[in-house]
């Protein structure tokens, strides 16, 4: 299977079929982001407890490349702490660029299918839409964000 063919794969698996595409009752941080150059617009929801995301759901609208791409992120990034989150954040962004090493690609798992988004200028703030808005969500919420209190929200 060519690069091209497992992208597209991937890409349609995540946004045909989102795991993570639902409401989050209970969510400690919610941030909507916007992409007003083509429409997609998000709901981004995190659980954040002891400064680890227990869960993450995000809801809202947009092409298939914002909609995966978050879906991807999000699988990524429940289960970590919000460090190794950005951490995630900051490499997928170094992909996005181009200037990614292999070490960022195996870091961000199926979410370095999008590689190639770098070669596509229009497609590119599609694919970092959630990435975005969870880096935004967590420098205004830093306090939170951090928080070893899981009974302060």
């Amino acid at each position: 299977m060519d690069t091209k063919e497992l992208y597209r794969e991937i890409l349609n698996e995540h946004n045909i079929n989102p795991s993570h595409k639902v409401d989050l009752p209970g969510a400690t941080l919610t941030l909507n982001g916007v992409n007003p150059s083509c429409g997609d617009n998000i709901t981004l929801n995190l659980k954040i407890e002891n400064g680890i995301i227990v869960d993450g759901s995000f809801v809202g609208s947009g092409c298939a490349v914002s909609q995966a791409s978050c879906d991807m992120m999000l699988d990524l990034v429940i289960g970590k702490s919000v460090e190794e989150a950005e951490s995630l954040n900051d490499a997928f962004m170094r992909m996005i660029r181009g200037e990614s090493s292999d070490e960022d690609l195996e870091s961000l798992d199926e979410a370095g299918a999008l590689q190639d988004i770098a070669k596509m200028p229009a497609r590119v703030k599609c694919a970092v839409l959630g990435w975005r808005t969870m880096k935004e969500m967590f420098s205004t919420n830093s306090k939170c964000a951090n928080c070893s209190n899981p009974n302060c929200h």
